[in-house]
């Protein structure tokens, strides 16, 4: 298989001047310890339609024929690829039919349906909508524009690359976020023709990891059930055209757990003030797992920022938890009054807020005379977590398990 070569990336770049934005490079000054050296988040997440997919969807669709455009295009996604082909059709004056999963967020159905496509869901899984919009494609004439699996769309994608080189010409390590591949292996197209020494990582969730065992058999290989909060990168099995370029030019694919997605999540809008998606804070959730394990400097590409505001509530609670930030305590106190505000008090003395309070007498573990008392409570991190149940028992409470 002939892979997309960097003359073939830099006229897709040409192509896109006018249509996308040169996104910029935040320099991540508060991870530079962790990994000794300068490390720099590349912002797909402020493109337009909010992800890198704009790229790939306009190259694609603009390589079209007058005749195939006259048809139309249809596309799967759950989101992020739907919102750039519906963008990239309207630009170039042809009609978009966009089939999403069933439980796809609100705001992008929303967002997809706002740049002029025709959307449809269908299906639990990205698998069951992308073969019905394959059988409408099918049936209705309309060209299918694949999420990742084509050499227009890898090309697109790699024009990422091209702005990482210029815009870090030092860059020793660039993070991709990876589910079917095209962007990861559109960025490595570009960096590695340009300078071979940069290693290109492929960051997977541990739960949608199709590439590990498709690289050890040498061919994509399905992964049943992918699941994961980063919808956007839960792809059960490579594409054949993708494939063939991870294999070929990416470094390593290393994987990381949804505590480290929703911690990176968490830290890139607290600590740079930039909303991302889980998928798109991927390569920040390596960075989080993985210490020291790459070269400086160090690119991390945020590919997206569309996130469903109910599910970035979740995501925020969860990464707070991960990060010792919200400590759940049950104690086991004296039914008589007083006891509560006595230990109200005392976690107050702590320096901790509390959020929640649950008073029960209700458990056959119970003595005669005692309540359990469970808090929720706002902390500084981990050593006041420890601090706060050692303290708590120290002052006669009984801490529960």
């Amino acid at each position: 298989m002939r892979l997309v070569s960097l003359d073939r990336i830099h006229k897709a770049r040409t192509l896109l001047e006018g249509v996308i934005r040169q996104t910029p490079m935040e320099h991540a000054r508060d991870l530079r310890q962790m990994h000794n050296g300068a490390v720099y988040l590349k912002c797909e997440n402020l493109q337009r339609t909010g992800s890198f997919k704009i790229r790939g969807a306009y190259t694609r669709i603009h390589g079209l024929s007058d005749a195939e455009r006259a048809r139309g295009v249809v596309a799967a996604s759950a989101g992020n690829h739907a919102q750039g082909v519906a963008l990239a059709a309207s630009l170039l004056g042809t009609k978009a039919t966009v089939f999403m999963p069933e439980r796809a967020p609100l705001p992008k159905v929303a967002a997809t349906r706002g740049y002029g496509a025709d959307v449809h869901l269908h299906g639990a899984l990205l698998e069951e909508t992308l073969a019905e919009a394959i059988e409408f494609g099918e049936r209705t004439g309309a060209v299918f524009i694949h999420p990742f699996d084509h050499e227009d769309v890898i090309a697109g994608q790699g024009t990422v690359g091209l702005e990482v080189l210029e815009q870090v010409p030092e860059v020793g390590t660039v993070l991709v976020a990876t589910g079917g591949g095209g962007l990861v292996g559109g960025v490595a197209s570009a960096v590695k023709a340009s300078n071979p020494r940069v290693r290109v990582v492929g960051v997977q969730a541990e739960n949608a990891a199709a590439f590990p065992d498709s690289l050890a058999a040498g061919k994509p290989m399905r992964l049943p059930n992918p699941h994961t909060m980063a919808d956007g990168i839960a792809v059960g099995m490579p594409g054949e055209v993708s494939y063939a370029h991870v294999e070929a030019m990416v470094d390593e694919i290393v994987t990381v757990t949804e505590e480290s997605l929703s911690r990176a999540v968490l830290l890139c809008l607290e600590r740079r003030k930039l909303v991302v998606e889980p998928a798109g804070a991927a390569a920040v959730a390596a960075l989080l797992e993985h210490p020291g394990a790459f070269e400086p400097p160090i690119v991390a590409i945020l590919s997206g920022g569309n996130v469903d505001p109910l599910l970035l509530l979740q995501i925020i609670q969860h990464g707070m938890t991960s990060g010792g930030r919200y400590l759940k305590l049950h104690l086991r106190v004296p039914d008589r009054p007083g006891s509560l505000a006595a230990v109200l008090q005392r976690v107050s003395e702590l320096g901790a807020n509390v959020l929640d309070v649950e008073h029960s007498r209700i458990s056959g573990a119970l003595e005669l005379g005692e309540v359990d008392l469970s808090l929720a409570l706002e902390t500084r991190g981990p050593e006041h977590c420890r601090e706060l149940g050692k303290e708590l028992q120290n002052a006669g409470f009984t801490v529960q398990p």
